[in-house]
């Protein structure tokens, strides 16, 4: 009896709850009850409706500042207390009426249940599960990802509420999408360091900021990670645990920062974790100058530092990178390390004061540090239904609109590779019956990818598809790894109905965290399902590619009979109707890819543990990513097409911008190829660039406008990147302009060997579209 009982209340499966009271005889009854509420209620701190000694402590006093309060806080404490606040799962202490917290929440698409911090239970058994990052990230729409995280917070609050959530999410992630192979890319925006910096400081902000907007409270607080050069998590047995990331200053400035960057600086995130591996031999969460020096010291940050979960652990027993434990947990209190997942600083930071290899007062700045996160969540104000956010409860998670959103998010992702004319979109009423053939086209899980939650419900893309037009479904293979391909029942199928919709691509099995890919060719005998049925088919194949990373797909891409490929991420809980709205043409496609598609011949030559950035032509390394890679490709970063026809024309760009310096400057008597991106020259040193954009085509839709730049040829600068992109909506047949602001010494500027930035002289070529257009920039 008491075992069900203490499950029914871990649950709060009030259903169950009822059924058990009825069972119970009457003349305990009240007294069940009683224990009932007293443990199904949350315990907040400072409550003191619950506990009327909390409102004569100054850390309770919302009156006060923070600053004030936590140091009330911290001076209430002992060594032993304060160290119960440096690890995720942080103890009580019930004389102060602090009970229990769990920092180790997760939001990467979703309210998810992979952190201890968050459960499901039948009061919320479920969450809004939008896409996976990578195809969110290919809708290039900021607002968007704004959106997305301000949903995401509320379901999170409202689960917080009923005592099933924490505030504290340990999303997102915005590592570089650097190597194809990579199990974790599906977490990310891609390989672009703009697309990255715009993607997490946006989703930063919907998660953290409040109605009111006041910078100093939070909503939730999110955290940027893994920082930093972070992509090896298990190739061929090099494991991410031990791997020493080796990184020039110039890739680390050029590629790997500018999103951690932005984040602290534009989007105000409460928290950065550092990562498990070693950069340039010192573990990251080890290393002063990345924490104190970089993230606290030169970008401010206002928050605290996590470590990834066991990599205090990792680094003392799997790097040996200190000879005792106490040195361990003393080396990552000092280099500016705040709060440990795991329990490493919970059991050897006693020790390290002792040996005093640490002062209490480096512990006190960690606590202070994680403190002030919890009082501008309100963690300390007592019951939240008396604060903001106070109202939101079950109703609130999983509402028609949240769902919506995720509908409308896997539908602005989905990128169209591949359209021959007459194929998509497909009329369905001139399409009567649809083969539907492959190994994801009745998935659920596989659609949410990794880091997910339990979503609403699914809609599958067999189930999309159904309700347009009648369908035929052989799966082709009993899994992704598809061995045995069941080629002649799928040519049958195809070869009967008006169009064949292929759904093919991997899943979990094939990539995610602890495992990366070897091959980047469709696995197993799916190429031969494919071609097969390709052939066999009557009316048009479309190819629908599942998938966090991409493909060497040139066979299909190459093939006349698949007349349309489309890449649809891993669309998130409502992937399948997202699917069915862009092949029947109810949503005109505008996603991008935000990562290059190498052929398998790349992956053969080039090892994934190469952190070079930049090619190498006395040893052939080709480079990576659209910015630096100089070999063939099968499609690349912001390739996709539309149904409709959109063009561009230059409606205003300067060709001259001139850098004013001091009359004593070294460049007057010298020729220099680039001079110091310093304030005093950089002050108002902009010019806009007006871009008509025309959709000459029927369908009305989004539409991503990109303007890249192509800089002079020095200190190894990109052959060609991002400067900024917009999302505009066009009716059919209609126009409208699109305004960029460049700032010279930001976007004109490059990344030299030493990691400073300098303003390229010379001619700069702008891109937008299949528009070229020259800027010289002169002192």
């Amino acid at each position: 009896m008491t075992t069900l009982f203490s499950s029914v209340l871990q649950n709060r499966a009030p259903k169950v709850s009822v059924f058990i009271f009825f069972l119970i005889s009457l003349h305990c009854l009240s007294l069940i009850s009683v224990r009932v509420l007293a443990q199904t209620s949350p315990v907040f701190a400072c409550d003191a409706t619950k506990d009327p000694q909390v409102a004569s402590y100054g850390f309770c006093d919302t009156k006060l500042g923070t600053d004030a309060r936590v140091a009330d806080l911290v001076h209430r404490l002992t060594l032993q207390e304060k160290i119960l606040f440096i690890v995720n799962s942080a103890g009580s202490v019930s004389r102060l009426g602090i009970p229990k917290y769990e920092w180790w929440s997760e939001a990467l698409h979703g309210v998810s249940n992979v952190g201890p911090g968050t459960k499901f239970t039948s009061l919320v058994p479920g969450a809004t599960s939008f896409p996976q990052v990578i195809l969110t990230a290919a809708s290039f729409n900021t607002s968007l990802y704004e959106a997305i995280g301000k949903v995401v917070s509320t379901e999170a609050r409202a689960m917080y509420n009923v005592g099933l959530a924490g505030l504290t999410y340990w999303s997102p992630n915005i590592n570089i999408f650097r190597d194809p192979r990579w199990g974790r890319g599906q977490e990310t925006p891609g390989e672009d360091p703009l697309l990255a910096s715009k993607y997490g400081s946006s989703y930063v902000k919907g998660l953290q900021q409040t109605d009111g907007g006041d910078p100093s409270r939070l909503k939730v607080a999110a955290c940027c990670k893994h920082y930093t050069a972070y992509d090896v998590d298990n190739w061929k047995g090099i494991e991410r645990y031990t791997f020493d990331a080796v990184v020039t200053q110039q890739d680390l400035d050029d590629t790997f920062q500018p999103p951690f960057k932005s984040c602290v600086i534009d989007g105000n995130v409460a928290s950065v974790m550092c990562s498990y591996n070693k950069v340039n031999g010192k573990p990251t969460c080890a290393d002063p100058d990345l924490l104190a020096g970089v993230i606290r010291g030169q970008w401010k940050l206002n928050g605290y530092i996590v470590s990834d979960c066991d990599s205090v652990d990792v680094l003392f027993k799997n790097q040996h990178y200190t000879k005792t434990p106490e040195e361990a947990a003393a080396k990552v209190i000092l280099a500016g390390l705040d709060l440990n997942c795991g329990s490493f600083l919970g059991q050897h930071t006693e020790a390290a004061v002792k040996a005093g290899l640490l002062n209490e007062s480096a512990i006190d700045k960690a606590v202070t540090n994680n403190f002030a996160t919890l009082m501008r969540l309100g963690f300390f104000d007592g019951d939240p239904s008396k604060q903001p956010y106070g109202k939101l409860g079950p109703k609130d998670v999983c509402t028609q609109e949240h769902q919506e959103l995720a509908r409308e998010a896997a539908r602005q992702g989905i990128v169209l590779l591949k359209n021959s004319p007459g194929s998509l979109p497909l009329s369905p009423t001139a399409i009567k019956t649809l083969a539907v053939i492959g190994p994801n086209a009745n998935v659920t899980k596989t659609m949410i990818g990794n880091y997910e939650g339990i979503p609403c419900k699914y809609t599958t893309p067999l189930q999309g598809l159904t309700t347009s037009v009648a369908t035929n479904y052989v799966p082709g293979c009993t899994n992704v790894a598809c061995g045995t391909a069941q080629v002649d029942d799928a040519k049958k199928a195809a070869a009967s109905a008006d169009a064949t919709v292929l759904v093919m691509g991997i899943d979990q099995s094939q990539e995610r965290e602890s495992f990366d890919r070897v091959s980047i060719l469709l696995p197993g005998q799916q190429p031969l399902l494919i071609t097969e049925v390709a052939k066999a088919a009557k009316g048009p194949v479309i190819l629908v590619i599942m998938s966090g990373g991409g493909f060497d797909i040139s066979f299909a891409k190459n093939d006349d009979k698949i007349t349309s490929i489309l890449w649809v991420g891993y669309p998130g809980e409502a992937g399948g109707a997202a699917i069915a709205d862009v092949i029947f043409g109810y949503y005109n496609p505008s996603g991008r890819l935000p990562m290059t598609w190498y052929p398998q011949s790349y992956v053969d030559k080039v090892p994934m543990t190469n952190m070079n950035m930049r090619p190498d032509p006395s040893n052939g390394y080709p480079g990576r990513t659209y910015r630096f890679y100089t070999g063939e490709t099968i499609y690349t970063f912001g390739d996709g097409l539309s149904y409709s026809k959109i063009t561009h024309e230059l409606a205003k760009a300067p060709r001259l911008v001139s850098i004013p310096l001091e009359e004593d400057h070294v460049c007057r008597s010298t020729e220099c190829k680039s001079v110091e991106a310093v304030e005093q020259s950089c002050k108002n040193l902009a010019f806009d660039i007006h871009v008509r954009v025309q959709n000459r085509g029927k369908y009305g839709g989004s539409h991503t406008v990109f303007l890249f730049s192509s800089p002079p040829s020095v200190h190894n600068s990109p052959q060609k990147h991002l400067l900024g992109f917009e999302k505009v909506s066009l009716t059919g047949k209609s126009e409208t302009l699109v305004r960029f602001k460049v700032d010279v010494c930001k976007d004109l500027s490059v990344v030299d060997e030493l990691g400073s930035r300098k303003v390229a002289l010379g001619q700069h070529l702008l891109h937008v579209g299949s528009l070229k257009h020259s800027l010289t920039v002169r002192i």
